[in-house]
C-alpha cells in the first residue's frame, strides 16, 4: 500500500505537463498522415495501414514500459523512447511516397507514444493521493490533449504560410525532442517528489487477471470504444472535410479547444460527481455529436457546434474512467490497472484506424459514420447497464435490510 502523498508542487507539475504537451505534438501530427499519403497518390487505406502499425508495437511498449519504470525511472524512460517520438515524425516527413518504409516509422511512433502514455498516468498517481487523482490525470491528459490538437493546425499554418504539409512533421519532431530533454532533466525531482510513495509498475498475469475481475474492467473497455471513435473521426478528418468542402482545421479547433477547456476548467467540477452518471451523461454527449457529424453537419458553424461535443463529451469522459480504472482497481493494482487502460486505449486508436480506411475506401465515409456511431451506442450502453445493476443492487439491499 502506498502512503499518502501532498500534493505535488505547482512548478514542478507545469514543467511535467509542458514536456507532455511538446512530445503529444508527434502523434498530433499523425492526423495529417492522410493528407501526407494523399498527396503522394496514397489512399485513406494506406493511411489507415500506417497509423495501425503502431498498434502493434504499443503492445510491447506497454508490456515493458512497467520493467522500463523499475529500472530506469518513469520519466527517464518516457525522454528515452521519446526520441522514437522525434524518428517517427522525421522519417514520416522525409520518407519519398508511401511505402513499406512508412510502416517502420509507424511501429517507432507506437514504441514512443506507448511508453510515454502509459507512463505519464503512473508518474502523477505516484505523486498525488487517491482523492487527487482525477483532477491531476484531467490536468495531464488536458496538456498532452494541447498537443495532440495542435499537430494538424501546425499542418494547416504550414499550408497557409505556402509550406508543404512536411514542415508539421519537422516542427513536431523540434518539439518532441525538447520534450525528451525536459523529461530527462525532471527525472531526479519527480522521483524525489515521490519518495513517500512505493508502486511496482510492471505487469503480470495474475495483477491483469485481478485487475480484469474487478469493476476497473468497465472503464478499460470503455476507453477502447473511446478510443475508436476518436481515432476513426480524428485520423480521416481531413477526407471528411473535404467531402464536405469544409476546412478540417475546424474540427481540430472546436474539438482541442472544448478538450482542453473542459479537462481544465471543468473537470474539477466533474469529477466530484457521481462517476458513474456523469460518465454516462459526458458518453451520451460523444453520441450526440457523431449522430451530428452523421446527418447534420453541412456548414462551418454545425462542424464546429459537432466538434466541440465531441471534445466536451470525449475529454471529460475520458477524465472520469481514468479516475474509476484507478480507483476500483483492488489494492495494490493501480499501476497494472492504468497499464491495461493505456493497452485498451491504444487498440482502439490505433487499430481502428485501419479498419475506418478499408471502410472509407470500400463503403464510403457515411458508413464509417455508421460503425463510429454503433460503438458510441456501446460505449454509452456500458454506463446505462452500470447504472441499472447499481439501483437494482441498492434495492435488493434494501429489501434485506
Amino acid at each position: 500500500m502506498s502512503t499518502a502523498t501532498p500534493p505535488v508542487s505547482s512548478k514542478l507539475f507545469g514543467l511535467f505537463c509542458l514536456a507532455s504537451y511538446l512530445l503529444s505534438l508527434s502523434y498530433g501530427s499523425t492526423f495529417l498522415l492522410s493528407l501526407l499519403i494523399g498527396s503522394r497518390g496514397g489512399n485513406e487505406q494506406d493511411a489507415g495501414s500506417v497509423i495501425s502499425a503502431a498498434m502493434l508495437s504499443t503492445f510491447a511498449a506497454v508490456i515493458v514500459s512497467g520493467h522500463l519504470s523499475d529500472w530506469l525511472g518513469a520519466a527517464r524512460s518516457v525522454a528515452l523512447f521519446g526520441l522514437l517520438l522525434v524518428a517517427a515524425s522525421l522519417g514520416f516527413a522525409l520518407t519519398p511516397g508511401f511505402g513499406h518504409l512508412l510502416l517502420i516509422f509507424g511501429l517507432l511512433l507506437g514504441l514512443g507514444w506507448g511508453v510515454f502514455y502509459t507512463l505519464g498516468p503512473i508518474i502523477v498517481a505516484s505523486l498525488v493521493t487517491p482523492a487527487q487523482r482525477a483532477k491531476y490525470f484531467a490536468l495531464l491528459s488536458g496538456s498532452m490533449m494541447t498537443g495532440i490538437g495542435s499537430g494538424p493546425l501546425l499542418g494547416r499554418a504550414a499550408s497557409a504560410l505556402g509550406y508543404p504539409v512536411t514542415a508539421a512533421f519537422y516542427l513536431a519532431a523540434l518539439a518532441s525532442l525538447v520534450g525528451v530533454l525536459l523529461f530527462w532533466r525532471l527525472d531526479r525531482h519527480l522521483k524525489t517528489a515521490a519518495a513517500q510513495s512505493t508502486v511496482v509498475s510492471r505487469i503480470s498475469w495474475h495483477a491483469a487477471a485481478r485487475v480484469l475481475s474487478s469493476r476497473a474492467v468497465f472503464p478499460i473497455i470503455m476507453v477502447g470504444l473511446g478510443g475508436c471513435v476518436f481515432g476513426g473521426l480524428s485520423s480521416f478528418q481531413t477526407s471528411y472535410a473535404a467531402q464536405r468542402s469544409l476546412d478540417y482545421s475546424l474540427f481540430f479547433l472546436g474539438f482541442m479547444s472544448a478538450a482542453i477547456s473542459g479537462r481544465l476548467l471543468i473537470a474539477g467540477f466533474v469529477v466530484k460527481r457521481d462517476p458513474l452518471r456523469a460518465s454516462c451523461l459526458l458518453s451520451g454527449l460523444m453520441l450526440a455529436s457523431i449522430l451530428m457529424f452523421g446527418f447534420v453537419v453541412d456548414n462551418g458553424f454545425n462542424y464546429v457546434l459537432a466538434a466541440v461535443m465531441l471534445g466536451v463529451g470525449y475529454g471529460l469522459t475520458y477524465s472520469v474512467i481514468n479516475g474509476l480504472a484507478a480507483n476500483e482497481a483492488p489494492s495494490g493494482t493501480t499501476a497494472q490497472s492504468l497499464l491495461l487502460f493505456s493497452l485498451s486505449y491504444f487498440i482502439g486508436v490505433f487499430g481502428f484506424p485501419l479498419l475506418a480506411g478499408k471502410i472509407i475506401v470500400e463503403h464510403g465515409m457515411a458508413t464509417l459514420l455508421l460503425t463510429v456511431m454503433a460503438v458510441a451506442s456501446l460505449n454509452w450502453l456500458i454506463t446505462v447497464g452500470r447504472l441499472l445493476w447499481r439501483r437494482m443492487s441498492m434495492a435488493k439491499a434494501l429489501q434485506r435490510a
